[in-house]
């Protein structure tokens, strides 16, 4: 068993879902802290190593209905590359040292990953197949990520961020099942029962309310009084443009491409995704630190 069929049945490609945890750092004005920005980065290092074995216990659980997927029966574990037992071990392994390592960080650090494994865990064997549930405690896991970022150096975390994480969790996990569903079509239920629950119009209908939803709490947080008040300007509203043109470019790619199934892998292989990300961390850079 070679070291690159251990990765890739970890998901490295997911493991900028993790980048969440750097809002802390970022909308507290310490980028430029070196000490808390060490102890960030180690939050995020110790997050990927949790939400792997988080992803080697789900293809633990989904390995029968993984292999009725005609991409995911390529995986390690579905494609028998990675015997159970060895991920069964690896996977414990991995979310023992790292949740021992996230309390070493800090306590409240440490509970907010121990939430985090436990949910996910959750996820994986029950909540997934509850219809609606499955994609808010998807959007749970984004908002314990920003906690969690902000408990590893000890600062407060905007409720309206925390929101418009919410949200924007939300219309990911409900783009990524319409994708299934479109994808998978007759094959869906054998893969993953709760699509049945999911018509596409309902989808369609939810995306654009979470779609709206997310637009406008953003927009307003970056005009709140409190944000202005504590970044000393209100130069962060011109961030909003390329929120705007993420979410517009995300649902191209979703309603003209057909892609969305797998947001990791848009934003790495879409250009102008990338470039607008790009450009969106530096407008708010600017905006906060100058």
């Amino acid at each position: 068993m070679s070291p690159k069929i251990v990765l890739t049945a970890l998901r490295p490609k997911q493991w900028t879902k993790n980048l969440v945890l750097f809002a802390g750092l970022i909308f507290s004005q310490n980028l430029g802290h070196p000490g808390l920005l060490i102890k960030t980065i180690l939050a995020f290092l110790l997050f990927c190593l949790l939400s792997g074995a988080v992803y080697l216990f789900n293809d633990l659980a989904d390995i029968e209905s993984d292999r009725l997927h005609p991409q995911k029966k390529l995986r390690p574990v579905a494609g028998g590359a990675l015997p159970a037992k060895t991920a069964l071990l690896l996977g414990l392994s991995l979310s023992l040292f790292s949740l021992a390592a996230s309390f070493y960080v800090n306590f409240l650090f440490g509970l907010s990953a121990l939430a985090y494994f436990i949910l996910m865990l959750l996820y994986s064997f029950v909540l997934k197949k509850l219809v609606i549930i499955d994609v808010f405690v998807i959007a749970a896991g984004f908002v314990l990520r920003a906690v969690a970022g902000a408990e590893a150096i000890a600062v407060p975390i905007s409720e309206w961020l925390l929101i418009c994480v919410i949200l924007l969790a939300l219309f990911l996990a409900l783009a990524k099942r319409r994708q299934e569903q479109v994808h998978l079509t007759a094959e869906a239920p054998g893969h993953r029962t709760v699509l049945t629950e999911y018509p596409q119009k309902f989808l369609d209908q939810m995306i654009s309310v979470v779609t709206a939803a997310a637009v406008v709490c953003y927009s307003l947080y970056t005009l709140s009084p409190e944000t202005t008040a504590k970044f000393g300007n209100s130069n962060l509203k011109y961030t909003i443009p390329f929120v705007l043109y993420g979410i517009f470019r995300y649902l191209y790619l979703i309603y003209k491409k057909e892609e969305g199934q797998s947001p990791e892998l848009a934003l790495l292989t879409d250009a102008w995704l990338l470039g607008d990300l790009v450009i969106y961390v530096i407008t708010v850079w600017l905006a906060i630190y100058l």
